[in-house]
C-alpha cells in the first residue's frame, strides 16, 4: 500500500532505505518504464519495447526485463546482472510530487514501500545535521532527469505516430527445455517505414531530438538474445 509524503528532515532525520537490488524490494517485475533520453544506457542491456494505455490511447516506453510478468532475468541473488540500472528502478522509493496549483517539483517517499529499512539497517537520506546525504543527493539528480523525460516524451511519440513509425510487435521465445513462450502486446519502430521517409523529415526528427533515441530503441532488440540466453541459464539449459 502506498504512503506518499513529502520528504524532510524534520519527519524522516532517522530514515533508512535498502539500495541494492532484490525480489523483496519490489524489483521482481518483468519491466519499467524508461524515457528517450536513457534510452543510451538502456539499449545496451535491455530491450525497449513500446506499450499502448487501452483507456488513453497514449504510449510509453517500457525497459523490459522478462518475459512474463513478475520474472526479472537480470535480477541475481543481491545483484543486478546488467550494467545499467534504469531509473525507474533505480529511484525507489523515491519520487516526483507537484502540488496540484502547481509551482515547485518536490522529493516525495513512499513510506509504504518495501525499501523503506527498520531496526538501523539501509542507506541513510539525512545526515545527523538534517542535510540530504550524497545518496539522496544521486536520488534528486535521478529523479529531476526522470522527471523532465517523462514530460518530453508525449512529444517523443507524437513525433512517431505522425509519422506512422509505430507497429505491433509480438516475439516467440522457444527455450532449450523445449518450451515456448508468446510476447505480444508491445510496439516497436517500424525500420522500413523509418528508411523510407523523406529527406527532409529525417532532417526534422533529428533537429527535435529524436533520431537518435528512434536509433538507439531500434539497436535494443537485439538484447532479446540476451534475455532468452539468461532465460535458459535460469533453466539449467545455458
Amino acid at each position: 500500500m502506498t504512503k506518499h509524503q513529502i520528504l524532510n528532515p524534520a519527519d524522516h532525520l532517522e530514515l533508512r532505505v535498502h539500495t541494492g537490488p532484490g525480489a523483496e524490494w519490489g524489483d521482481a517485475v518483468m519491466a519499467c518504464l524508461t524515457v528517450p533520453a536513457e534510452f543510451r544506457q538502456v539499449q545496451a542491456h535491455c530491450p525497449i519495447v513500446f506499450r499502448r494505455d487501452d483507456a488513453t490511447g497514449a504510449f510509453s516506453a517500457m525497459a523490459l526485463f522478462g518475459f512474463a510478468n513478475g520474472e526479472n532475468l537480470f535480477l541475481g541473488v543481491d545483484r543486478w546482472d546488467a550494467g545499467y540500472r534504469p531509473a525507474a528502478l533505480a529511484i525507489q522509493p523515491f519520487l516526483i510530487g507537484r502540488h496540484p496549483a502547481g509551482g515547485e517539483a518536490q522529493v516525495h517517499i513512499d513510506m509504504g514501500h518495501p525499501r523503506i529499512a527498520q531496526g538501523g539497517e539501509g542507506t541513510r537520506v539525512f545526515d545527523e545535521d538534517g542535510r540530504p546525504t550524497p545518496f539522496l543527493e544521486r536520488i534528486a539528480t535521478l529523479l529531476g532527469n526522470l522527471d523532465h523525460g517523462y514530460r518530453s516524451a508525449p512529444a517523443f511519440f507524437a513525433a512517431l505516430e505522425s509519422r506512422d513509425l509505430l507497429e505491433p510487435f509480438s516475439f516467440e521465445v522457444a527455450l532449450n527445455d523445449g518450451s515456448r513462450h508468446s510476447l505480444v502486446g508491445f510496439h516497436t519502430i517500424a525500420e522500413e517505414r523509418l528508411a523510407a521517409l523523406p529527406g527532409e523529415e529525417v532532417a526534422q526528427l533529428h533537429a527535435e531530438g529524436w533520431l537518435e533515441p528512434i536509433h538507439m530503441a531500434m539497436a535494443s532488440i537485439s538484447q532479446f538474445s540476451r534475455l532468452v540466453a539468461l532465460k535458459n541459464a535460469q533453466l539449467g539449459h545455458g
